[in-house]
């Protein structure tokens, strides 16, 4: 029987998401299989890992021009390759037993730094068992490129290229897409989504995402949709983020539009489905979840490094559109709005890149990988 370790960071992650969406597809394919997925950096470095996130958090909030600076930055890779290799053998041991107690037959890693960890391990140890990377953003970057990585599961044709002018031979490079769920390749009857939801399909419906943690400045969007003269029907999914959520709960009856609220929901296919656009930040999961049910998308602030790639690829394939502010944001949705040919244009677009299969591919990699 295949058993399949799966290492992410961050719970509330496009990291966790993907590899959660490929234990999905595993699943269906074998309901026997037998996987375990771990919080790496948790695993290793509970204490540190708090602390990490919490600056993170803080840096890409108040000041993001220094994750900016930091991402993908040749000079900050070759500073810290000594500190890196470091980290790794401390950590070996670790790995070490993990692997002992599960036995498992591949590893996958959603994440950078657990995917170097269990390479260098590889290395060190001559260990044999297939590891692959999944990239859950549209851009690689340096901190991906290891040895001994079996294969590589990337989302465009341009991190393809990137890669194999760094080393990495074509064949271990795999144009999958970033996994999503699998549910995501079932298309359902709009009407009787949009009745549950008490939402009327003739009315423009308008989703506003901010990720997991509920970012940017929904409150402020919120008020200039209400605004506009445009008629239109407004989703907010506010994640984790309940201050966001309780507010729209208050606000929702003093506005002239129909708003809906949620937190997490499961069925966010479903609500994607009779969605006109979306505004969101461009998280890879979340933009790779809205392009395989044709969705286009308007970007508001992108977390700087990589969003701003997921931003810039997305924009040069016409599936989307960015807004520096509200008011440019209200200006762009209500000239989409009233060009629907320039609409269905941009969902033709997205057909051409779309990959909602691509967690069910990854499942099949996993499944014939014996390295």
């Amino acid at each position: 029987m295949k058993r399949v370790l799966f290492l992410y960071i961050t719970e509330v992650s496009g990291h966790h998401s993907a590899v959660a969406a490929v234990e999905q597809a595993l699943k269906l394919y074998n309901p026997e299989i037998k996987t375990f997925s771990i919080n790496a950096f948790k695993y290793t470095s509970p204490k540190t890992e708090k602390l990490i996130h919490f600056l993170y958090m803080k840096v890409i909030k108040r000041i993001p021009q220094i994750w900016s600076y930091l991402y993908d930055n040749p000079k900050f890779f070759n500073k810290t390759q000594n500190l890196k290799n470091t980290i790794h053998k401390k950590n070996f041991e670790k790995i070490d037993q993990l692997i002992n107690k599960f036995s498992p037959d591949a590893i996958v890693c959603s994440q950078a730094y657990p995917c170097g960890l269990v390479s260098d391990y590889k290395d060190s140890h001559d260990c044999k068992i297939p590891l692959i990377a999944i990239l859950t953003d549209f851009i690689g970057h340096a901190f991906w490129i290891y040895n001994k990585v079996d294969y590589y599961v990337v989302a465009c044709e341009e991190t393809k290229k990137r890669f194999i002018k760094d080393g990495i031979s074509e064949e271990r490079i795999k144009l999958f897409g970033i996994p999503i769920h699998p549910k995501f390749t079932i298309q359902h009857k709009k009407e009787e989504i949009a009745q549950k939801l008490g939402l009327n399909l003739s009315t423009p419906i308008i989703l506003i995402m901010g990720g997991g943690h509920g970012l940017g400045p929904v409150k402020k969007i919120i008020r200039h949709l209400d605004k506009s003269s445009r008629n239109m029907q407004i989703i907010v999914i506010t994640g984790i983020n309940k201050k966001l959520l309780k507010w729209l709960a208050k606000k929702q009856k003093s506005l002239s539009k129909k708003l809906l609220a949620f937190e997490f929901i499961s069925n966010i296919d479903e609500i994607m489905e009779i969605s006109t656009i979306l505004i969101s930040k461009p998280g890879g999961l979340t933009t790779s979840e809205a392009l395989a049910k044709n969705l286009p998308l308007i970007i508001m602030r992108p977390i700087p490094g990589q969003e701003t790639n997921n931003m810039r690829y997305l924009l040069k394939k016409e599936v989307a559109k960015h807004a520096t502010d509200e008011n440019e944001l209200l200006h762009t949705l209500e000239n989409l709005l009233d060009n629907k040919n320039y609409i269905n244009e941009m969902v033709s677009k997205i057909r051409q890149i779309r990959k909602p299969e691509s967690a069910l591919d990854v499942a099949k990699l996993i499944l014939n990988s014996n390295v």
